[in-house]
């Protein structure tokens, strides 16, 4: 076991946890990124809005699974969401994030 997966996890392993749980791929990118292609059932939610909807995303009452083009809004995302008490799981790139599922 390397050091990552020690200390992280296996992420296809924990994404696979979380779809058999129902969670939502929720996609952080713009309107314009994400009409231009997107994981087919995600919700989209731009990461400048997460704060203001976190009330609306806790009624989902599943476990989220955030992305975006890189990684680095679903994670800021990620964050907000966690630290708000939801389950949540950074899901990295929407296209990596696609081929995991």
């Amino acid at each position: 076991m390397g050091i990552f997966s020690f200390l992280f996890g296996n992420k296809a392993n924990k994404i696979k946890e979380f779809t058999d749980r129902g969670a939502v791929i929720l996609d952080v990118r713009s309107k314009a990124e994400y009409d231009s292609g997107a994981i087919p059932g995600s919700k989209h939610i731009p990461l400048q809005q997460i704060q203001a909807k976190v009330a609306d995303i806790k009624k989902w009452n599943k476990p989220v699974i955030t992305c975006c083009a890189s990684g680095m809004r679903s994670g800021s995302a990620a964050a907000i969401l966690r630290s708000n008490g939801v389950e949540v799981l950074n899901g990295g790139g929407w296209q990596s994030l696609y081929n995991k599922l």
